[in-house]
């Protein structure tokens, strides 16, 4: 072959190899190169079964979700507080502490029905925990529910006898007790 020719043949071969390496995907705005099936081992290692990516879901770590849930739990911003361990639980379902933190803050707005669906998966999660009982109790004070809430304290406490929350949620109990007898 000739010179042009050669070249004409060699660039027609290096498109059609190119265009089956790359495949462009306009809905995320990002080229991607053709991934080996399922199962496949590539000279990279094994290949990332599973592994999605979702484009209607703004980027944020499950930690990063909790760290900015708990400054919006300490400036008594529940609603937010809430919003943000509620993500949290959709980045990471296994994470026993945004579970909790989900639950303390619809229990701060006085949403006791998710409440109690967010203490429920903490338990299976955290289990039986001096904070899992000191916070149920603290929800069954909100509530009103001071016999239940006496009992989950008393949990927490012979859980963590030393645990100042505790002692002093005990104490919160006993005050709120004295004021309905009066």
């Amino acid at each position: 072959m000739t010179g042009p020719i050669r070249l004409t043949a060699a660039a027609s071969v290096l498109l059609f190899v190119l265009a089956g390496c790359q495949s462009t995907d306009s809905s995320l705005g990002v080229v991607r190169t053709n991934e080996p099936s399922k199962g496949d081992v590539t000279s990279f290692g094994d290949a990332f079964d599973g592994l999605k990516t979702v484009g209607d879901v703004e980027y944020y770590a499950s930690d990063q979700a909790v760290a900015e849930a708990k400054n919006q739990f300490r400036t008594e911003n529940y609603g937010n507080a809430g919003a943000l361990f509620f993500k949290a639980t959709q980045l990471a379902p296994n994470d026993g502490g945004a579970w909790m933190g989900l639950a303390a803050s619809c229990d701060r707005i006085h949403r006791f029905d998710l409440a109690d669906r967010a203490y429920g998966r903490a338990f299976k999660l955290v289990g039986a925990t001096p904070e899992y009982y000191n916070n149920v109790g603290y929800s069954y004070l909100l509530r009103g529910k001071l016999q239940d809430a006496r009992a989950n304290f008393l949990k927490a406490y012979e859980l963590a006898p030393n645990d100042p929350t505790v002692v002093n949620n005990l104490k919160l109990l006993s005050s709120s007790v004295q004021n309905i007898e009066r």
